[in-house]
This record gives C-alpha cells, sequence and structure tokens, in this order.
C-alpha cells in the first residue's frame, strides 16, 4: 500500500521579478509525497497563482482527496483532477520517483548521467531599462547565445531602443532573441508593434495579445511579420478535439508548453503530437517550480530531442531553492553528477 502525504511550501525570489501580471516576490508550491516498501517518491505540483487554471478555492482539498485515494493508480486519478493539471503533473512526477531506484532520476538519459547538456534561454525579466540592460550583460557574459526578454510593462518605445542596443552589437547569427509580451497588446495596434519587433530580427513573439481571442490571434498569425508563439493560449484547453481546433484556428508558428499549466508530460506529449500535425513547432518552458519540478521537466524534455533552445533557466531565481544537481553552464543546462540533492521541506 502507498501512503501519500502533501506539503505547501513557499519559494522567496532573489530580486522581485517583474512581468506584466505585476511583481512577483514569492511563489508558493505544493509537494506531494509518496512512501512504499521503504521507497519514497516526490512530485510537485507547481500551481502558478493568478495563471493556472487550477488556482481555485478548492485546491488544497483536491490535493488531500487525491493522497487519501493515492492506491487508486496514476491513471484513475489523473482522470479525477483532469481540471488540475498543475497535480497531474505533481502525481506523474511521483509515481515515476516511486518506481525508480533514484527517486530524483525520473527519465534516465545521457542527460542525467551527466554526458549531455539542454541549450536554454536567458531570461530578462521586466523593469527599469537600466536594470534590464545589465541583465542582458549578464547573460551574454555567461555564455548565452539565446535571450528571452519580457516587455510590455514598461514604454514599448523604450523596450524597442533596448533591443535595437543588442542589436548594433550582436547579429541575429551572434544571438538569437526571443520576446515574450505576456497578453500585453491590444489586438488594434499589435500587428504594428509586430512590424517594428521584426525590423530588429526578433526570433518569436510569445503571446503578443491576451488569451482567448481565438479570431484576433488568428489574424495575428495569418499577417504576422515575425513567427508567434502561444503561451497560455493553451491554458485551460484540455479535450483533445478542443486542442485540434484551437491550433488548426490560429495556426500558430510555435507553441510554448508549460508541464505544470497544460497536464504534465502527458499533456505536453499531446499539444506536441497535434503541433506535428499543424506544421507548428514547439519548446517547453519551466513555470516557476522549485528545482524537483524543474529537474522533471529538463528530464522530460530532454528525452523530445528537440534542436531548439528551451525555458529551463529558473532555478536560480530564488533563495530557499534545494541543492541540486542542476547547472546553467554556457547557455545550457547540465546535470552534475558531482554535486548532490538536498530536498528538505522544513
Amino acid at each position: 500500500m502507498i501512503q501519500a502525504t502533501y506539503k505547501k511550501y513557499t519559494l522567496n525570489f532573489k530580486n522581485p521579478s517583474g512581468t506584466s501580471r505585476g511583481v512577483l516576490k514569492t511563489k508558493e508550491t505544493w509537494f506531494i509525497l509518496l512512501e512504499e516498501n521503504d521507497k519514497n517518491g516526490i512530485g510537485e505540483t507547481g500551481l502558478f497563482r493568478g495563471l493556472s487554471i487550477d488556482d481555485v478555492p478548492n485546491y488544497e482539498e483536491k490535493l488531500s482527496w487525491v493522497c487519501k485515494n493515492i492506491n487508486l493508480g496514476l491513471e484513475n486519478l489523473v482522470s479525477e483532477v483532469i481540471d488540475f493539471p498543475s497535480i497531474q503533473f505533481g502525481l506523474e512526477q511521483a509515481f515515476l520517483s516511486l518506481k525508480s531506484d533514484d527517486k530524483f532520476e525520473l527519465f534516465p538519459s545521457e542527460f542525467t548521467k551527466g554526458n549531455e547538456a539542454i541549450a536554454i534561454n536567458g531570461l530578462i525579466w521586466m523593469g527599469e531599462k537600466q536594470f534590464m540592460k545589465d541583465q542582458i550583460k549578464e547573460k551574454l557574459k555567461t555564455g548565452f547565445s539565446c535571450i528571452k526578454m519580457k516587455i510590455g510593462a514598461i514604454d514599448f518605445d523604450a523596450e524597442i531602443e533596448l533591443l535595437k542596443s543588442i542589436r548594433k552589437e550582436f547579429s541575429s547569427n551572434e544571438i538569437e532573441l526571443r520576446v515574450d509580451a505576456n497578453g500585453a497588446f491590444n489586438p488594434k495596434n499589435a500587428l504594428e508593434k509586430l512590424e517594428r519587433l521584426s525590423a530588429l530580427e526578433i526570433h518569436s513573439i510569445e503571446q503578443p495579445i491576451k488569451q482567448g481571442q481565438v479570431q484576433e490571434m488568428a489574424a495575428l498569425c495569418a499577417k504576422t511579420p515575425l513567427p508567434i508563439a502561444l503561451d497560455e493560449e493553451l491554458i485551460g484547453v484540455f479535450k483533445s478535439e478542443e486542442k485540434k481546433e484551437l491550433l488548426q484556428t490560429i495556426q500558430p508558428q510555435f507553441i510554448i508548453l508549460k508541464p505544470s499549466l497544460i497536464g504534465g508530460f502527458a499533456g505536453s506529449q499531446e499539444w506536441i503530437n497535434l503541433a506535428k500535425q499543424n506544421c507548428c513547432d514547439w519548446w517547453i518552458t519551466s513555470a516557476l517550480e522549485s528545482n524537483i519540478g524543474l529537474n522533471a521537466i529538463a528530464q522530460f524534455t530532454y528525452t523530445l530531442k528537440s534542436n531548439l533552445p528551451q525555458g529551463l533557466g529558473t532555478g536560480g531565481l530564488f533563495t530557499n531553492n534545494f541543492e541540486s544537481p542542476l547547472q546553467v553552464k554556457n547557455g545550457t543546462l547540465i546535470y552534475n553528477r558531482t554535486l548532490n540533492w538536498n530536498f528538505n521541506l522544513k
């Protein structure tokens, strides 16, 4: 018989992190802890307040129910929490972790052996122009060749100037620039903004307008001078037919998969399969999980063999993250076997 418990944990940001939804200082997360025959399993249910579709009042109640009914097994439990994608993801991790000889190695590979790395983008948080400029310099100095900049919080002209200053020093062959608007643009002037951005040889823009405006997003994707990546648009779309219809209607150039927000490994794999049918590429991004969730996402991502830089560099954002073998080195994420895990919820 499997014994299951859950625990809440609050991650503290080293620096308040700006998005178009406001400034983040803390991030709460939850863990499902399994025990069976002296073996342990861990899964992180990375709830994201204000963004997750399962940010609902009965979240903890649902976690409690899952733990009490853990012996129903993964498949049955997942079908019971279809509206709770972060809990689906936590369950997938916890069961894989329990089965593994090493509870932190969910997908053994050349990555977990420490032999291969995953290319990632360097994330630039929103803030004053100088703060953003300093971050960019730091990322370039530490070996990143792909930078993702969050835009939409400060004046658009100032953001354009910032991007111009990067392009003056580095061509698109040297630095790949991605931008993430988090839905900040108005559909009426979004195309004009995309045209200004495309002049700077931007790789892609994530979620230029707010999700849920399907026809407006489809019109943008049809006319856009630079590739559009759907991100928040995928949140809360659970049924296969709805996913298929969304991609066929919007016809995006890319989709971005956050396992905590779209139903874990199974949800991500389904979106990837549908994207391939629609000639649409993809990459995977963490959603401010601790190193437990990040580790699971990274190991899964490696097995998919994408040739694009992934969004997996968020482990260093917190003061109280768990020590782990995950390290960012020369613009890549590596699994350093000389470092140990220290998972302590106290």
